[in-house]
């Protein structure tokens, strides 16, 4: 807090809060019914005892204005301000005990959409609201921010009657130069970047100008109900004076404690909102402690309480202009606290002499920051999940107050979360099999019960014979109605439709053991029914599953044992050893589905063709695939030797590389003699034009490596003769993870493009 390298960053921000602090206090305490001086106390209060407790090194307390329909009911109930005092510090002690307790917690589930709406809301109310203040229209106590306003106007029609013509001439002068300097120090990087702080300049210009026009007669001459007006102490003892406190005769009436938590509940909301909004704005991105912040603020308003003042929360707009003015620790805050007292013991007829314009001028450039346009950008681009709950959080709050309007947001935020959950409470992948499709249905982390209905008519769709795997391996709580729904459809109404169920990953807390009827890996009558060409459409499908990121949800664990006796693949795959094409994960399989053959430049020598004859002539595969890919390592190495003539071994110092380089050397020599190449070597081309003609290679090695198998192995011909099995290239892309199966003469067998994708 006392680095050397932000001191004085922070105590020119401490200046500048304090300077817009100082009308805020007084407005909401006149907008609340109470006196200005209990609005002083709270500001004063939220310096140098919040601030020191709290944890957060960016947010600014102070009296709420979110809380003023609040304070100025709960005064008129409970009949007297001292009887209110009580209640405020009995809402301080509630408030201790709630962050002790870590109730900060909560925090974590508001949505982003409704802060980030809170902010933007404050910008348009800060514009609508100053504008009137700006020029010299202020018949609305400054600092208030509700719609509805205690001169029984509203934000919009206290605008219409500033448009009309209600303007003072001084302070409009004077309101329109102070935003004409905040606009343009901004637009100046060096005065932006220096320590002197442009709304100081702007209240120094103000008070000059402001001092300078009391001659020039009426229209110019600024009165005291345009200007700060702090209660004047003529002794210290009339300043101790001005201290109120709590009428503890009242401790035994019941109004006072139901007083204390409405304001100990809206207190804490209202801050953990506003936290999490002044974090977002922080640039060093930190986290406030929030169960810290509530101590903080119970400490707070338990000394509010005390000694007459209003109720402190943490305020969006006086941490907004804290972060603004480069803010570095809570030093700001506390410095701001102490100039309040100051001002309020010491310098009060100085600071009689600020006019209101010059201060608005500072709120309404800060407006302008916080609702930026560029943010609806960014929320309509996020979708209507996103969009829709923070406009209507922006409209709520104009529209109303602080309060309302972030309850409105939260009840439309979590009726889209509802839906959202009710709509995606699982996640169904379909399976094809020969022997029948096999439907997987992962549930989500956390299923209630209002997922009951969409899992309902999901079991429902279930067809006569079909298979289901439930699998709840990913849930951490399952409601006891979704599991009375799925332990009914296991007992009763799958086996009445002949429908085969799995359950997997259920806690044993749920009393639900793991049930297998069926396999979900390759058995042997799977591997003696299905076809060639039914292995590659589950290749291909498991590719698309790898692409769009659906990959099911194997218990790999069971299928491991279950293999453990033997084994049933469906392919034989030779592919690359290349780390990027893991040939398992491309074609999204289980245990024990495929032979996997690996080999530099998928090539076939004499012990990698006789693998693939176990695999078909023995272990009865239906299918030999060769899986080249793009931008292979072997390849371009056998390309870049070939090209210029020199050996693997004088290249490399690697003894038996030299015949991977010449089982890719027909293909090499091929590509380098056809067209366009003309004289040029690898050497001479453009890195796109060299990645293509490798990926060319790539392409016509893995129809020459098919075209071998078939060729040099008898058992292996024969069955393809027979239609027992069949053999096919495919490439695979580095840069998609899309697999394109190739026939014979290296041409694309099915024509769809991306893989249908």
């Amino acid at each position: 807090m006392f680095s050397p390298s932000s001191i004085a960053r922070d105590l020119v921000a401490g200046l500048v809060v304090f300077l817009v602090a100082l009308p805020l206090c007084l407005g909401i305490a006149l907008a609340s019914g109470a006196d200005l001086f209990s609005g002083l106390l709270s500001g004063i209060v939220g310096g140098l005892v919040v601030a020191v407790f709290s944890g957060s090194h960016t947010s600014v307390s102070g009296p709420a204005a979110g809380l003023t329909a609040i304070v100025a009911a709960q005064i008129a109930i409970l009949g007297s301000f001292e009887a209110f005092l009580l209640a405020v510090a009995i809402a301080g002690i509630i408030q201790i005990g709630f962050g002790l307790a870590k109730g900060g917690a909560l925090s974590a589930f508001f949505p982003s959409s409704v802060i980030k709406g809170l902010l933007v809301a404050i910008g348009v109310i800060l514009i609508l609201k100053q504008i009137p203040h700006v020029v010299g229209h202020d018949a609305d106590p400054e600092g208030d921010m509700s719609f509805q306003q205690p001169d029984n106007e509203n934000t919009f029609t206290e605008l219409l009657i500033t448009l009309a013509g209600d303007v003072h001439l001084g302070a409009l002068v004077i309101g329109l130069l102070s935003v004409a300097l905040l606009m343009g120090w901004d637009r100046v990087p060096k005065l932006k970047k220096s320590l002197i702080p442009a709304p100081l300049l702007v209240v120094l210009l103000g008070t000059g100008l402001s001092i300078w026009f009391s001659g020039w007669g009426k229209p110019w001459s600024i009165g005291p109900t345009h200007l700060v007006q702090i209660p004047m102490a003529a002794s210290a003892s009339e300043f101790i004076g001005f201290l109120r406190m709590p009428d503890f005769d009242q401790i035994g009436n019941p109004a006072i404690y139901i007083a204390a938590i409405t304001i100990a509940v809206v207190a804490s909301l209202e801050t953990l909102l506003n936290l999490e909004a002044v974090d977002k704005l922080d640039p060093r991105k930190r986290n406030s402690p929030s169960s810290r912040e509530l101590v903080a603020q119970g400490c707070g308003n338990l000394v509010c309480g005390m000694i007459g003042g209003l109720p402190v929360t943490s305020v969006i707009v006086r941490g907004s202009v804290n972060v603004g003015s480069g803010a570095k620790s809570k030093l700001s805050a506390i410095f701001h606290g102490v100039l309040l007292l100051v001002s309020v013991a010491v310098l009060p007829k100085y600071m009689n002499m600020i006019p209101l314009s010059a201060l608005a001028a500072i709120l309404l450039v800060t407006g302008f920051k916080l609702a930026s346009p560029s943010t609806f950008k960014q929320m309509w681009k996020e979708g209507r999940y996103q969009f829709i709950p923070f406009i209507v959080t922006v409209v709520a709050i104009v529209m109303t107050d602080l309060l309302v309007g972030i309850l409105v947001g939260l009840g439309i935020a979590v009726l889209f979360i509802l839906n959202s959950n009710l709509r995606r409470p699982i996640r169904r992948v379909v399976e094809h099999h020969t022997d029948g499709d096999i439907t997987h249905v992962e549930l989500a982390n956390q299923v209630s019960f209002l997922n009951r209905a969409s899992i309902e008519r999901l079991l429902n769709q279930a067809k006569p014979g079909s298979r289901f795997i439930i699998d709840a391996q990913g849930s951490d709580y399952i409601d006891p109605d979704v599991l009375s729904l799925i332990r009914d459809f296991k007992d009763n109404v799958a086996p009445t439709r002949k429908v085969l169920v799995n359950l997997v990953g259920f806690k044993s807390k749920y009393q639900f053991n793991d049930v297998i009827q069926f396999a979900d890996y390759t058995t042997r009558e799977l591997q003696e029914a299905i076809t060639p060409d039914q292995v590659i459409n589950i290749l291909r499908e498991g590719n698309e599953r790898f692409v769009d990121g659906t990959r099911l949800n194997r218990d790999l664990g069971r299928q491991v044992m279950a293999t453990a006796s033997g084994q049933n693949p469906l392919a034989a795959i030779l592919s690359c050893i290349d780390s990027r094409v893991p040939t398992e994960l491309v074609f999204d399989l289980g245990v024990g589905d495929i032979f996997s053959v690996r080999v530099a430049g998928n090539i076939v020598g004499t012990k990698s063709l006789g693998s693939i004859e176990y695999a078909v002539g023995v272990a009865n595969v239906k299918l030999v695939m060769v899986l080249g890919h793009t931008r292979c390592g072997a390849v371009t190495s056998s390309a870049n030797l070939i090209d210029v003539g020199q050996g693997a071994q004088a290249a490399t110092g690697c003894e038996h590389l030299q015949s991977i380089v010449d089982e890719i050397a027909p293909s090499v020599t091929s590509r380098l003699q056809d067209f366009e190449m003309g004289s040029r070597g690898l050497a001479d081309l453009s890195d796109a034009e060299a990645e293509g003609v490798i990926d060319d290679i790539a392409s016509m090695n893995v129809a020459r490596t098919v075209n071998e198998i078939l060729a040099r192995s008898t058992v292996i011909r024969e069955a393809v003769d027979r239609g027992q099995a069949k053999v096919v290239g495919a490439m695979y892309d580095v840069r998609s993870g899309i697999v394109q199966i190739l026939d014979a003469n290296g041409m694309p067998l099915f024509q769809e493009t991306e893989n249908s994708a």
